[in-house]
Formats: C-alpha cells, structure tokens, sequence
C-alpha cells in the first residue's frame, strides 16, 4: 500500500506593496533563481542564486536575525 505525502512547492510568489498597499510588483523564489514581474507585467526579469548572492553581498546591508 502506497503512503501519502506532501510535495513540495516548485516556487513561493510574494506580492511587493507601497505605504499605501498598492501592488508595485511581484518576487518569485526558485531553486534555480529569483525572479522580478513589476505590477500588470506577464514578463519576469530574473537572476541566478549565485548573481544574487553577490549583489547581496556587494550592497546588501547585514541585518540580524
């Protein structure tokens, strides 16, 4: 007999809001990269992990946890 389980999602979108809450765009997470859609837009602009994790490091400020 086969077991259920849980399957992991393939991305986790997050809406990004103003002061105001107005939608200005959307981030998607992957496992292979973050992507970027501004408000209305069917195009994703995205960056690898590693381009991202440079960029962080390069301008990012350290914050704790």
């Amino acid at each position: 007999m086969a077991k259920n389980s849980f399957r992991s999602q393939k991305f986790y979108d997050l809406e990004i809001v103003n002061d105001s809450g107005e939608v200005v765009g959307n981030v998607r997470v992957k496992p292979s990269g973050i992507l970027w859609a501004p408000k209305g837009s069917h195009s994703w602009y995205g960056v690898s992990l590693d381009d991202f994790a440079k960029f962080a490091l390069a301008n990012g400020k350290k914050q704790k946890k």
